[in-house]
């Protein structure tokens, strides 16, 4: 947990103003919760991470549940308005802006988007469905992104067009 925080803790350039660094120090406490083996143990921690998640989504307004799955350098670059489903997973060195939903796209319908390495998700941008991301990916603001995306490409629009990088 404490080598993911210092790694965080850089990607945030050592500013403690930045509210995606607070969502990342509450994901990585939820995370690391669930290494304690004894349930007696790991429940004063379970109820810490509960009631500091409630207050991040408060201050916030970002849901960055533990059970997604989040690589490196994960950087939220503008806070405010971001979803992300439980089962949602991300490689290394995503950035991630306001207003960006990944989840389900159907209720009931189990699958959230698996996103690779390098992902530049723009403004506003919902990622929605059972969906691969590839890697080196920009992902324009606004755009509704609900089939596969190919690495090194581009996704616009409503619903989202994918053209090849230049």
């Amino acid at each position: 947990m404490f080598e993911n925080l210092r790694e965080d803790w850089q990607t945030y350039h050592r500013d403690l103003s930045r509210q995606g660094f607070w969502v990342m120090v509450v994901y990585r406490l939820g995370q690391w919760r669930y290494t304690i083996k004894s349930r007696w143990l790991r429940m004063p921690f379970s109820l810490l991470y509960k009631i500091l998640f409630l207050l991040i989504q408060i201050l916030t307004s970002i849901e960055l549940p533990c059970e997604a799955k989040v690589g490196r350098r994960f950087k939220i670059e503008h806070f405010g308005d971001i979803i992300v489903s439980g089962d949602a997973v991300f490689g290394d060195d995503v950035v991630i802006r306001n207003g960006v939903t990944v989840g389900l796209r159907h209720t009931g319908h189990r699958g959230s988007p698996t996103i690779g390495n390098r992902v530049d998700i723009g403004a506003g941008a919902k990622i929605l469905g059972p969906i691969q991301i590839g890697d080196d990916v920009a992902i324009g603001a606004n755009a509704v992104v609900i089939e596969d995306v190919p690495s090194n490409s581009i996704a616009v629009g409503v619903p989202a067009r994918v053209k090849p990088k230049k």
